[in-house]
């Protein structure tokens, strides 16, 4: 961003990159569910994105098999011209975990598109191969995508990982980015698109660079836990606990890992600001984390530490509740001098004659 700009005028100058592609690889171990979310997406839009509808971005191209008119070769010509380093800049969004194709004995465990020479499948970690090196950005959208999700739970045959895993922790971009971490199972659909949005108008020139935490996530979407923005966060502090489902308090004792899970999905919502794991009733089962899902297995039981945590809040909770009640009571009646009689019991007074 030029130094001198006037806000107002920001979004008028000529981005620095006038047209970029983002080419979205649905080929790792995942539903495509991702996909799907972010088509629920409003701040901003897929839709705005990819129609040019926001002031200072470069001109979008959007290659997803998901949500492409194009298919076959057509689809794919991006894709090829990209792996021959003639398509720049482009951003590299993978969705789906990455599996560890050097422990199998034939065959493939993931494959995207096919090799117009041999027509053989291509697998996926070979696109990853030949196009994160030259990417602007690279993108895990996901938590497969991000840190191998479901796939990669303890036992799995595929040796499944994240893209970070994958490419190395200090992986790093052409442009020096390292891999950007947009976690979640689905990811939630606005935290996503604010992501790419920002790095959108980095690589135009008018946002400094992306801060991300330890995990590659966003800083601004993952510093703060579930529980820092639950609606139920006011009965765990009044040591006030749900015991069974359908209640409106708090759902640490049936599972719930909300205060230690970085997530904002409570805070933001889940569509238009709507929904959310805890807003809904279901617990955190912590599937933005890195540990996900084998740490926080099994989902219904109670965290480790959360009976010692929730009876030490239950021992100056319930005095709280009681306290709290009376003022509340006090608090609930008006103050004596609301009345239609004759007197004035308080507030001015005309001064008495000598």
């Amino acid at each position: 961003m030029a130094p001198r700009d006037k806000p107002e005028m920001q979004s008028r100058r000529t981005p620095a990159v006038k047209e970029v592609d983002i080419l979205w690889i649905t080929g790792g171990l995942s539903c495509d569910g991702d996909s799907v979310s972010v088509t629920a997406a409003t701040l901003p839009s897929i839709e705005e994105v990819a129609l040019g509808a926001i002031p200072g971005l470069p001109k979008v191209r959007l290659h997803n098999p998901v949500l492409a008119m194009a298919v076959g070769d057509e689809f794919m010509e991006p894709f090829w011209r990209a792996a021959e380093g003639k398509l720049d800049p482009y951003v590299l969004v993978v969705e789906g975990s990455i599996p560890n194709e050097k422990i199998k004995k034939e065959g493939y465990w993931a494959a995207y598109g096919t090799d117009q020479k041999t027509g053989q499948p291509i697998p996926t970690c070979d696109w990853i191969d030949r196009l994160a090196p030259q990417a602007t950005a690279v993108v895990a959208i996901g938590t497969c995508a991000t840190y191998g999700g479901i796939h990669a739970m303890s036992g799995n045959p595929t040796g499944a990982m994240g893209l970070a895993d994958y490419l190395g922790w200090g992986f790093r971009t052409k442009a020096g980015l390292p891999v950007v971490n947009v976690t979640g199972c689905p990811v939630q659909p606005d935290n996503f698109m604010e992501t790419l949005l920002y790095l959108l108008y980095q690589l135009a020139g008018l946002a400094p660079v992306i801060p991300l935490d330890e995990a590659l996530r966003p800083r601004w979407l993952f510093g703060e836990t579930v529980h820092d923005g639950c609606d139920r966060a006011g009965f765990y502090e009044q040591g006030d606990f749900a015991k069974t489902y359908g209640s409106p308090k708090c759902l640490v004792k049936l599972g719930c890992w909300g205060p230690v899970v970085n997530c904002n999905v409570p805070k933001r919502g889940w569509m238009d600001g709507i929904g959310g794991c805890p807003n809904v009733g279901g617990i955190c089962i912590g599937c933005t984390m890195p540990g996900f899902p084998d740490k926080f297995m099994p989902f219904m039981d109670a965290p480790p530490g959360s009976m010692l945590s929730s009876s030490s809040v239950k021992l100056y909770g319930k005095p709280i509740r009681a306290l709290r009640r009376i003022t509340q009571r006090h608090l609930n009646q008006e103050p004596k001098w609301r009345h239609p009689g004759s007197s004035l019991d308080t507030g001015y007074r005309p001064p008495r004659p000598h």
